[in-house]
């Protein structure tokens, strides 16, 4: 008599952790993920010397432009020391806001490459991939900062305050930028094309740059245009940043600064997070 075959059972299924999960992911890991993907971003730097173009050359070219072409209608001929120390703690606003686009069209660009595609299979925190992007920028920020600086003292510049107030507008600078890189990763996600990102970019960059203090005092603006420049966030920081320089009450515009960067950062790094992991 022929033994009875047994089937053994089949085994439990495993359980496969989520890949997608942030919550499951340790600080540790998540510190270690945007380290790797930042290094990854600057290597691609390296091997595109020319994607750093935009910081080494566009705080020399906006400095020079405004000093020498309307500084002398702005400031009056003769006051250019003069207006040099007022514009360049202002341009350091200006940096700020145009370094910050590239985030997004770099973001962008990364999907339409298949970028993303790699991301997707990998057991990391969806939120490393932004992160790292930023701090890569913030990098960017700081080199465009240095240059722009440079060139400043070169023309005459003058610091009537210490060095530490000079980083805490470089800082306070960083702070704002950072924030608005959200903001230009939320447009990249959610339009189709680079040359869209760019084209929004514009229509938000061009107010804000032109309707601010950054160029010339407000006082010379029409009243309503003055009313504008006074809630405009960029005029907060390039006052603030020029109190630092040289000197004066900064309390209030800082402050604002410090609360524009929390709320912007509050409202779009979740909705940008959860566009990005939609998309993945």
């Amino acid at each position: 008599m022929s033994a009875a075959t047994v089937t053994p059972p089949a085994p439990a299924p495993t359980a496969v952790k989520a890949r997608d999960g942030e919550g499951r992911i340790g600080l540790r890991a998540n510190l270690r993920h945007i380290g790797a993907l930042a290094r990854r971003n600057t290597l691609q730097i390296k091997q595109d010397p020319q994607s750093m173009f935009d910081v080494l050359l566009m705080p020399i070219v906006f400095t020079l432009l405004f000093v020498f072409v309307f500084g002398g209608a702005v400031a009056g001929n003769g006051n250019q020391d003069e207006y040099v120390s007022y514009l360049v703690p202002g341009l350091m606003a200006m940096m700020g806001l145009n370094v910050s686009m590239a985030v997004g069209t770099g973001i962008n660009e990364d999907f339409q490459k298949g970028v993303m595609d790699r991301f997707r299979t990998m057991p990391i925190a969806r939120s490393s991939v932004l992160i790292a992007k930023i701090v890569v920028e913030v990098g960017r920020m700081m080199v465009a900062f240095a240059i722009l600086l440079a060139v400043g003292f070169m023309l005459g510049m003058s610091v009537e305050t210490s060095p530490l107030h000079v980083l805490g507008a470089v800082g306070l600078s960083l702070l704002f930028g950072a924030s608005l890189m959200w903001i230009f990763i939320l447009i990249g996600l959610s339009v189709k094309t680079a040359q869209a990102v760019q084209g929004m970019a514009m229509l938000v960059l061009m107010p804000l740059q032109f309707g601010s203090s950054i160029f010339t005092p407000p006082s010379t603006m029409p009243g309503w245009l003055r009313t504008f420049t006074d809630y405009n966030p960029l005029s907060s920081l390039a006052d603030a940043a020029r109190g630092l320089f040289i000197g004066g009450p900064v309390a209030r515009d800082v402050w604002m600064v410090v609360a524009w960067a929390v709320a912007i950062t509050v409202v779009t790094a979740p909705l940008a997070i959860s566009k990005f992991r939609k998309k993945t």
